[in-house]
C-alpha cells in the first residue's frame, strides 16, 4: 500500500465515521455542539486542504468534549493524524502501528500492496 492508497483508506474511515455520526446526531437540534462536530468532520472527510490542519484539532474535540463518543472514532485515524492524538493511544498501540508503518512502507518500496487487516492480525497474533 503506497502513500496515496494509505490516504485513500483513511480518508474512507474518516469519511465512514462522520457518516455514522451526522446519522447519530440527526435529531439533534442544528445549533447542538454535537451535530456542528459531526458537520466538521463529514466537511474534513471531503475537503483535502483542510485535512492534516483541522483534523487534530477535530479529533481533540471529540475526545475532549465527548468521550462516549471516542471510542467510535477509528483507531487507525489516531495514528494518521498524529500529534496530539497519539496521546490517546496507549504506547502497546503506538508500537503496533509504528511496526504497520514499517511493514508498510518496505512493501510500498518492493512495488507490493500490503494488506493492513492481515498485517494487524499478524502482529497480534490473530491468526
Amino acid at each position: 500500500m503506497n502513500d496515496r492508497q494509505y490516504l485513500h483508506y483513511c480518508r474512507q474511515l474518516l469519511s465512514g465515521f462522520a457518516a455514522t455520526l451526522l446519522q447519530r446526531t440527526a435529531a439533534l437540534d442544528r445549533a447542538e455542539p454535537l451535530r456542528e462536530l459531526a458537520r466538521a468532520f463529514d466537511h474534513l472527510s471531503a475537503e483535502d486542504a483542510a485535512l492534516y490542519r483541522d483534523g487534530p484539532a477535530l479529533v481533540s474535540r471529540l475526545f475532549t468534549t465527548y468521550p462516549d463518543f471516542a471510542p467510535t472514532f477509528p483507531r487507525e485515524l489516531l495514528w494518521f493524524f498524529g500529534g496530539d492524538c497519539l496521546h490517546s493511544m496507549p504506547d502497546e498501540e503506538i508500537e503496533l502501528f509504528q511496526q504497520l508503518e514499517e511493514l508498510r512502507g518496505a512493501a510500498a518500496r518492493r512495488g507490493e500492496v500490503l494488506n493492513l487487516r492481515a498485517a494487524r492480525a499478524n502482529l497480534l497474533k490473530l491468526q
